[in-house]
């Protein structure tokens, strides 16, 4: 009898079993019947419908229980005004109005080199001599003569005052004085050509030509003498920000070469605007006491552009933007305990500077500021405020 009841309940599984298999959406799509597919799709839409309706239940049912369970979490912040630098980040390179080439201004022998590279020097000290080919020798004549031709215009000077002698004789001593003295002046204007003097105190960078060269005026270089006092950097401002970038206006200058950052001002502003690039020239003075700012080393130049002491500041990657462009954020309403009500605020925003950005109008001092989650948000859900 067991054995029956055995054989008769295996027979009702195989056959369950089968029919399942046969009703599988695999076995449905292999049929190729268009009845048994449409049938198939029905009784399928039909369990998605009723498990749809028992989810929906569920999630009643579990919002009743624990109502906070679905709630997002949110962190938040009271915005509070405060101090906001705007700077306008352009790149510069160091100049200075102390950096020249000496070039020779008399042809000749570079007869004489006085100095040696790295060495400081004084203003007006000699740093070179040109052989002047004899007119130092010329000139040591044309003072004898000038000795010579003053004391007799002195002599007949005398005389004419004594009523002594005839005015014709006075006028030729003077007339002859007179021209030597102008000739012994271009003679010494001449042999000046000769020294090369320090225009200004300075450091040799660069002796260019070696002493015994023949060199030519105007043509040949003879040193390059620097001075690094008198620093700054000139560079091109966009037209812009041309009532925002003044004199006087602070500035911080950065040397990536040097890893150094140096607080200044600009010193002055172009009164043209260069037509091919819209810019004007701003120049910004370079304090240099230790020396290791050279000229055309690269800077990175921040302009303190713009300042709003009571600035209202929200994080950029809080912001949104709806199909018509307006920007918008997320603040916290209805505020009870831990939980709140998020609104949608469109807000007009200004300048930015690293990760925060001007809100100019839409919100104000004390608004409940949402942060973390707000991306995740929608009008008017209740929200969980975590750091409340």
């Amino acid at each position: 009898m067991k054995n029956i009841l055995y054989i008769l309940t295996l027979s009702l599984l195989l056959t369950g079993c089968g029919n399942e298999k046969k009703n599988s959406t695999e076995a449905v799509l292999e049929s190729n019947d268009l009845e048994t597919l449409q049938t198939k799709r029905d009784e399928l839409t039909g369990q998605v419908a009723t498990l749809e309706a028992d989810i929906k239940k569920l999630d009643a049912k579990i919002k009743e229980i624990n109502p906070e369970r679905n709630i997002p979490l949110v962190t938040a912040y009271t915005l509070k005004s405060e101090n906001f630098d705007h700077y306008l980040e352009v790149q510069g390179s160091v100049q200075t109005r102390k950096n020249v080439v000496l070039n020779a201004e008399m042809g000749g022998v570079l007869q004489r080199v006085y100095v040696e590279e790295g060495q400081k020097v004084s203003k007006g000290q000699t740093l070179a001599r040109i052989d002047d080919g004899g007119l130092s020798q010329q000139l040591a004549q044309m003072e004898i003569q000038l000795d010579l031709a003053k004391t007799t215009f002195e002599r007949q000077k005398r005389l004419w005052e004594q009523q002594i002698g005839s005015e014709i004789q006075f006028l030729q001593a003077k007339s002859n004085y007179d021209g030597q003295v102008n000739a012994v002046k271009q003679m010494k204007s001449q042999v000046s050509k000769s020294v090369i003097s320090a225009p200004f105190s300075g450091i040799v960078d660069d002796i260019i030509t070696e002493q015994g060269n023949v060199v030519s005026p105007g043509q040949t270089p003879i040193l390059r003498l620097v001075n690094l006092d008198d620093m700054y950097i000139k560079t091109d401002i966009p037209e812009n920000y041309i009532g925002n970038v003044t004199e006087g206006k602070s500035v911080l200058v950065t040397f990536p070469v040097l890893g150094e950052t140096v607080e200044t001002k600009i010193k002055q502003t172009g009164n043209y605007i260069n037509p091919n690039n819209r810019t004007f020239d701003a120049e910004i003075a370079i304090p240099n006491k230790t020396k290791n700012i050279k000229p055309n080393l690269t800077a990175r130049v921040k302009i303190n552009d713009y300042n709003n002491k009571e600035a209202l500041l929200v994080p950029q990657n809080i912001i949104s933007e709806n199909a018509d462009g307006e920007q918008y954020l997320y603040i916290i309403d209805e505020i009870e305990a831990d939980t709140g009500v998020a609104k949608r605020v469109i807000i007009e925003t200004g300048r930015s500077e690293g990760d925060k950005i001007e809100v100019l109008e839409g919100l104000k001092e004390g608004d409940l500021i949402i942060q973390e989650g707000a991306r995740s948000v929608k009008e008017g859900q209740t929200v969980k405020i975590m750091n409340n």
